[in-house]
C-alpha cells in the first residue's frame, strides 16, 4: 500500500536529504536551548550561491515570532539560509520574542556573510517561554563549523529541529530536465497538533533547479495543497508551521520561466517530495500505531472530495476505531455527514483496505453482511485505507485504490493516523 511508490514516473530516489542538491550544506550541535534535552536542538541550511525561494506559513492567527520574522524577510522571494531551533517555540513572547527571532536570524547572517534579509528563522517546541537568545549567540561558531555537504550535514541538522518526532522524515530526489540532472531535497519535523492548513511543521527543501520566483511558488503551493495541507493528527493548527524551498539554480537546467512540459516535470517531483514527506508525519503522529489513509471519488471536484477526505480523516471516533481495529464503517458515514458538503448519503460506498486486502462493509448507505475476523485482520495493519466512493462505483465488490500523485476528477487523498493511549500521555507533560 506504498502509495509514494505509485507515479514515480521519472522521479528517482537518491541519498543526501537537503544536501543532495548541488551547493547546498547543514549541519547542526545541541546549543542546550532545553536544559532537560541531550539532543541537537539547533541547525542551520544554506546554500552557497544566492536562491530564489518560495515559503507558506501556518494560518493560526497566533504566529510565533519566528514566522513574522521570516514572513516579512521572504516576502521578496529570495533565501539563502535558514537557522532553526527546537525545544523553544519562541511564541507569545511579545516584543522581546520578535527581538530574538531577528537576532538569530542576523547572527546566522553575519556568520555567512550573506545579507540580513536572505535568512530565514524557524522554531519549534514550547509556546510562552522567552527564547534563550544568549545560548544560541553562544553556540553559533560551532553551528557554522557543523556546516556540511552531504547526508551527515543533512542528519545533523533534522536532528536539530526534532521535537515529539520518533524517526527522520527525509527524501531526496533525482530528476531530468532536458536531460540535465535535477536533485530536490527535502526534511520535515512534525507528530503533534497538526490539522490543516497548514499541518504542524518545519519543512525545509532545497533543489539544485533553475527556475523563477513565481513558478517556485506556484509549485510549492501547488504540492502543499495536495500533501501537507491534507494531513491532520489531533486538530490542533501551530503558531510555527512553515514550509521553506529555496532554489540555486547551480543543476544548471535551462531556467523554467513558465508553464510547460519543464514545469510540469518539477512541479510533480516537488508534489512527490511533500506526499512522501506528509506520509511520514502521519506515520510518526503523537502515540500513532498506524498511518490512516482516507480516499474519497465521485464527487463533483476535487474540493469538494477534499473536504470529505479531510473530514474523516480528523474523525477522532473514526481514529479510535482504527486503533481498536473496528469496522465501525457508521462513524465513516457520521464524518462525511458533518463535513458540510451537499452529497446523497444513499449513493455511498466505503471500503477498508490494506496489505491483507480490501472489504466492502457499507453500500448505497446501507450496512453489508462482512466477516468481523476479515475485518480486524485488515485493520490491524500498520498502513490502513478507508475508500469512499460517493456515486455507488463499487463493481466487484470493492473501490480501486487510488494514486495519489495521479488523481483523477473528483477524487483527493487525506491523511492521519489512529487515536491511542500514548497521545494523551506525551501532551499530558510535553512542557516537563
Amino acid at each position: 500500500m506504498a502509495d509514494e511508490q505509485k507515479g514515480k514516473g521519472m522521479v528517482k530516489e537518491i541519498t543526501g536529504g537537503v544536501c543532495a542538491p548541488r551547493g547546498f550544506r547543514a549541519g547542526g550541535i545541541r546549543a542546550g536551548i532545553k536544559a532537560s534535552s541531550q539532543k541537537r536542538d539547533l541547525a542551520l541550511i544554506c546554500s552557497e550561491k544566492p536562491c530564489v525561494s518560495a515559503a507558506m506559513f501556518t494560518t493560526n492567527r497566533v504566529q510565533a515570532a519566528s514566522v513574522l520574522v521570516s514572513r516579512e524577510r521572504l516576502a521578496r522571494g529570495s533565501c539563502r539560509a535558514v537557522i532553526a531551533n527546537s525545544g523553544n517555540a519562541n511564541a507569545c513572547t511579545g516584543e522581546a520574542g520578535l527581538a530574538a527571532a531577528r537576532r538569530m536570524a542576523d547572527l546566522a547572517a553575519e556568520k555567512l556573510a550573506i545579507a540580513g534579509e536572505e535568512a530565514a528563522v524557524a522554531s519549534t517546541g514550547v509556546i510562552g517561554v522567552p527564547l534563550p537568545i544568549t545560548v544560541i549567540e553562544a553556540g553559533m561558531d560551532r553551528l557554522v563549523q557543523s556546516l556540511r555537504g552531504d547526508k551527515a550535514g543533512h542528519d545533523a541538522a533534522l536532528e536539530g529541529i526534532m521535537t515529539t518526532d520518533t524517526r527522520k522524515k527525509e527524501i531526496s530526489l533525482e530528476i531530468e530536465i532536458r536531460g540535465i540532472p535535477v536533485r530536490l531535497g527535502g526534511m520535515v519535523k512534525g507528530s503533534g497538533m497538526i490539522h490543516p492548513n497548514m499541518a504542524t511543521m518545519l519543512c525545509f527543501i532545497t533543489t539544485d533547479a533553475a527556475i523563477s520566483a513565481p513558478l517556485l511558488d506556484q509549485a510549492l503551493r501547488h504540492g502543499v495543497n495536495r500533501s501537507f495541507n491534507r494531513l491532520t493528527v489531533d486538530g490542533d493548527t501551530s503558531t510555527n508551521d512553515m514550509v521553506l524551498i529555496m532554489a540555486n539554480g547551480e543543476a544548471g537546467n535551462p531556467l523554467i520561466a513558465a508553464g510547460g512540459d519543464t514545469f510540469e516535470v518539477f512541479q510533480k517531483a516537488l508534489e512527490y517530495l511533500c506526499v512522501h514527506l506528509t506520509r511520514a508525519m502521519a506515520r510518526d503522529g503523537e502515540g500513532a500505531g498506524k498511518l490512516l489513509c482516507v480516499a474519497v471519488r465521485g464527487a463533483a471536484d476535487e474540493g469538494i472530495a477534499e473536504a470529505l477526505a479531510k473530514s474523516v480523516a480528523a474523525s477522532n471516533l473514526v481514529k479510535a476505531a482504527c486503533f481498536g481495529a473496528d469496522a465501525n464503517w457508521g462513524r465513516v458515514l457520521c464524518a462525511l455527514g458533518y463535513a458540510g458538503i451537499p452529497f446523497d448519503p444513499a449513493a455511498v460506498d466505503v471500503c477498508f483496505a490494506s496489505r491483507r486486502g480490501s472489504l466492502l462493509v457499507c453500500r448505497g448507505g446501507a450496512g453489508l453482511p462482512f466477516s468481523e475476523d476479515e475485518a480486524k485482520e485488515i485493520l490491524l495493519e500498520d498502513e490502513v485505507w478507508i475508500l469512499v466512493d460517493l456515486g455507488g462505483g463499487a463493481g466487484g465488490g470493492e473501490i480501486p485504490m487510488p494514486d495519489p500523485l495521479n488523481l483523477g476528477p473528483g477524487e483527493a487523498v487525506a491523511w492521519g493516523c489512529d487515536l491511542t493511549y500514548d497521545y494523551v500521555r506525551i501532551n499530558g507533560d510535553y512542557r516537563s
